[in-house]
């Protein structure tokens, strides 16, 4: 009890009845009856209604009152008909009769109604953010993520992990995102960077010789917004483990995510053990390293089939001649679709970027036949070979598309979950979670030609020294894994490189000097000159496990106080000028471009 309440505005029940109680609250709802006013005061734990009759003296003043004022209510607690309880509430066996009231806090006119869950334009949303967390569901999905955090807190203790904080203020780095930097004043000319993740920190408190280790690390990125990333910093679940190898990171991370989703969720998992999928096997299945397993659709090469003398389609075998590859999706027991549907994911084709989808659906006569545009271009011998490749039977469909890789990957990648979803394959009520294994260790840059890291460049190789093929780069996999959720990526992680010298040839074979590698490194480089044990970790996103649990789509319906697409904060008006005398002080001036 305090002098603004004796119980919350979900706790009261009819065992209350009769009792003189003070809630306190906002004014949630008003119903004028004539005779009889009800209103709804709202708090952070329920609602209760509370009603007082015309003939009271404030009656008048409480009918005018602004929604989403503070009030404090007192009142006698009044037991509902059994015809008039509310079981929506857990008050609804319940009514206030008001006997006093006062305003705690005046409200202005709302640019947004707290009570409605209508959907309002994102800036709207943003700039009235504190109006906007009110409203009962993302109210109650940042409830949530408190809930989350707190039990994994409790479990990773429980599993012998110490929580530790590391630096915010620390050095830039030259992999991964833009840095967010930060001008020293005592330090003129230099900067420090915000980290985009603790990764060196991690694994120096590894070399310092703790075993175990996590934090809920904000991390900062200077990249475009995404609807499972947003922009400007995020929260992530940070690991890392002695004296360990792969398998054993993963049985830590599926212990805790078995247990955090079946604790927050009824929704079921698909597979209890994670299944583990080659990177190559990955691109080769779903055109993407994160896959929703959900989705039972496949999809196959079939760019030998164009090599064929008897596959007339010459588009595509012109295509296919010049360096382009052909990547197919069955769908099963498909020929009652209507031509409507066969030409609707043509033109999503388009819309996306490609040159459309192709298809045709597989009949048989006397021979096997292919019904549709482009069917007339396949011999029955082409058919048979296609229907072995890919495993489709009479009455299946095929879409295929031709390209070069990259874009023939990114367009059946979305066909795939296009086609799923149209179909209606993907069973929304179930988590499918993997882990994606053997990443490369490097790629070739794209503009450039040259060789870079994949992935993360402190991350082991696969294989001793002796067996690494340092002549052929792009063969040597690394200790490199994600694990994936419903097609949400939601943590790479990696067995980490202790061994300096290895370090410095993996980092040559991506042009980095010695020195270079001692000077942006230094801290982490020279610490494992000094006895570094094996070790490991993880990063799993909280804003994206809380918004697998919350069942919603973008990240920033969990998130508190997220920026706008531009990364912009506009309740709080960041990012913002300085004054000439801030700038002076760091020894900063600032051009405007012509």
């Amino acid at each position: 009890m305090t002098k603004y309440r004796t119980h919350n505005c979900a706790e009261l029940t009819s065992k209350n009845n009769g009792e003189t109680v003070i809630l306190s609250g906002w004014l949630h709802k008003k119903r004028d009856h004539g005779n009889l006013l009800f209103l709804d005061l709202r708090d952070n734990y329920g609602t209760t209604q509370c009603i007082i009759e015309k003939d009271q003296a404030f009656f008048k003043e409480l009918e005018k009152m602004q929604l989403e004022s503070v009030l404090k209510i007192n009142g006698l607690v009044n037991k509902r008909s059994n015809e008039t309880i509310n079981k929506e509430l857990k008050t609804g066996e319940i009514e206030v009769i008001i006997k006093s009231y006062e305003v705690l806090g005046t409200c202005k006119e709302l640019p947004i109604p707290v009570f409605s869950e209508q959907e309002y334009a994102e800036d709207i949303r943003l700039k009235y953010r504190f109006l906007d967390l009110r409203r009962k569901k993302i109210h109650s999905n940042i409830i949530l993520r408190s809930k989350v955090i707190s039990f994994i807190r409790d479990e990773m203790n429980k599993l012998g992990f110490l929580e530790f904080q590391t630096p915010i203020l620390t050095s830039s780095s030259p992999e991964g995102a833009r840095d967010f930097i930060v001008p020293s004043r005592l330090n003129p000319g230099k900067f420090y960077a915000l980290p985009q993740a603790p990764q060196q920190f991690k694994q120096l408190i590894m070399v310092s010789g703790f075993d175990k280790y996590f934090q809920i690390a904000p991390c900062f990125r200077d990249e475009d917004a995404r609807a499972d990333r947003s922009p400007g910093e995020f929260y992530q679940l940070d690991l890392e483990m002695s004296f360990v190898e792969q398998e054993d990171v993963f049985g830590v991370v599926e212990k805790l995510l078995n247990k955090v989703f079946k604790k927050f969720t009824d929704k079921k998992f698909l597979y209890e053990k994670f299944p583990r999928i080659s990177f190559k096997d990955s691109m080769l299945k779903y055109a993407t390293d994160k896959p929703d397993l959900r989705n039972p659709l496949e999809i196959h090469d079939l760019t030998s089939v164009f090599k064929r003398d008897d596959v007339k389609f010459d588009i595509f075998k012109k295509l296919v001649k010049s360096g382009s590859i052909v990547k197919a999706i069955v769908t099963k027991n498909t020929s009652d679709k209507p031509r409507s549907f066969f030409d609707n994911l043509d033109k999503w084709a388009k819309s996306e970027g490609a040159s459309g989808l192709a298809y045709f659906t597989f009949e048989k006569n006397k021979n096997v036949e292919a019904k549709g545009p482009v069917g007339k271009f396949f011999s029955p011998e082409s058919l048979n070979e296609i229907m072995e490749i890919t495993g489709a039977n009479i009455g299946d469909s095929i879409f295929f598309s031709c390209d070069k890789k990259t874009n023939v990957l990114q367009i059946m990648a979305s066909a795939r979950d296009k086609i799923g979803q149209d179909l209606n394959l993907i069973d929304e009520n179930v988590f499918a979670f993997c882990w994606i294994v053997d990443y490369p260790m490097y790629e070739t840059d794209k503009n450039t030609g040259k060789i870079k890291f994949s992935h993360n460049p402190f991350s082991m190789p696969q294989g001793s020294e002796e067996e690494i093929d340092f002549k052929n780069p792009l063969n040597i996999k690394a200790f490199q894994y994600d694990i994936v959720c419903n097609g949400i990526e939601l943590s790479s992680g990696a067995i980490r490189n202790h061994k300096p010298e290895l370090m410095y040839k993996l980092f040559e074979i991506a042009g980095y000097k010695k020195s270079e590698v001692d000077e942006k490194f230094k801290g982490m480089i020279n610490a494992l000159s000094y006895g570094a044990p094996p070790h490991g970790g993880i990063a799993p996103g909280i804003d994206r496990i809380v918004m697998l649990l919350a069942n919603e789509k973008n990240i920033r319906e969990v998130t508190l106080f997220p920026m706008n697409q531009n990364a912009q904060d506009l309740m709080m008006n960041a990012p913002s000028e300085v004054n000439v005398d801030q700038l002076k002080e760091l020894n900063l001036e600032i051009k405007t471009k012509k």
